[in-house]
């Protein structure tokens, strides 16, 4: 059998790296946490759209040229211009005017376009303290705002004309944000500490139980006290003895006696007085 011949370049690209992570270490960590009983369930990233407005476009052509080739550097992929869908007078924009560029990526392209992201580009951002993690739309997406296209080291600084910002929107099946955010983060995205998926409501029930917690202690601290007090003054606490019945009769018959006497002399008086 003859060997192969072909020249590098027409050799199959390898597998990208971020996918076979996903596919050995992610999902089944996945299915573990949330109990999928079907590979199906797990959630899994479908693309990613990267946006770039260029509300100058409308006075200089050269804008928008400018920014279609640098956002086709950073995706490998060529984007499309999006144009204006209706008029609006106070900003100057007419309907079908270009007002920004943008591009979809699937596939191999986008799992080395989060590779990029993920382990050179965000590292790259400045005072970068954690990525917002309540920037999800609630159904399992999550969108990224760059400010500097600079953060790629594909741009080069000499060669812009001005900065730019552009959006990364992450489109995933995941059915929550606890999912979809579990399945970033085993990506390895970089998310703060604060607003996490999940956290909110641990946070809420550590909190509750706290509170139950601190409401015992003091109902103990004050049951001990009271017991302290009934002990060093036993009598000031001591319950009064009720009478017997037939003390309580005896007495009433003894003090029915002056009472019909103080009748009988309120009688002589009257018989007197007459």
């Amino acid at each position: 059998m003859e060997a192969s011949t072909a020249p590098d370049s027409q050799k199959a690209a390898p597998p990208p790296r971020l996918r076979d992570l996903y596919a050995n270490e992610v999902t089944p960590a996945l299915t573990k946490k949330f109990g999928y009983t079907n590979p199906m369930q797990v959630p899994r990233v479908l693309k990613v759209t990267l946006n770039m407005g260029v509300g100058d476009a409308k006075q200089s052509t050269p804008i928008l040229d400018a920014a279609t080739e640098q956002l086709g550097t950073i995706a490998g992929q060529r984007p499309n211009v999006r144009a204006a869908r209706k008029s609006i007078a106070n900003f100057k924009i007419r309907e079908e005017m270009p007002v920004g560029v943008a591009v979809t990526l699937r596939g191999a392209r986008m799992w080395e376009f989060l590779d990029r992201l993920i382990t050179i580009a965000i590292p790259r951002i400045r005072d970068f303290r954690g990525l917002n993690a309540r920037a999800f739309d609630g159904r399992g997406n999550y969108t990224l705002g760059v400010r500097e296209q600079l953060i790629f080291p594909e741009i080069d600084y000499d060669s812009i004309d001005e900065v730019r910002g552009l959006d990364v929107a992450i489109t995933t099946t995941a059915a929550t944000d606890e999912e979809a955010f579990e399945l970033l983060l085993g990506l390895g995205m970089p998310f703060a500490q604060e607003g996490r998926p999940g956290a909110a409501e641990a946070e809420a029930d550590a909190g509750e139980e706290r509170r139950k917690e601190e409401a015992r202690q003091r109902a103990e601290a004050e049951q001990a006290a009271l017991e302290q007090l009934k002990a060093e003054n036993p009598e000031a606490y001591a319950k009064p003895e009720k009478p017997e019945e037939g003390e309580e009769g005896e007495e009433g018959e003894e003090g029915a006696e002056p009472k019909a006497e103080a009748q009988e002399g309120a009688g002589e008086k009257t018989e007197e007085n007459d």
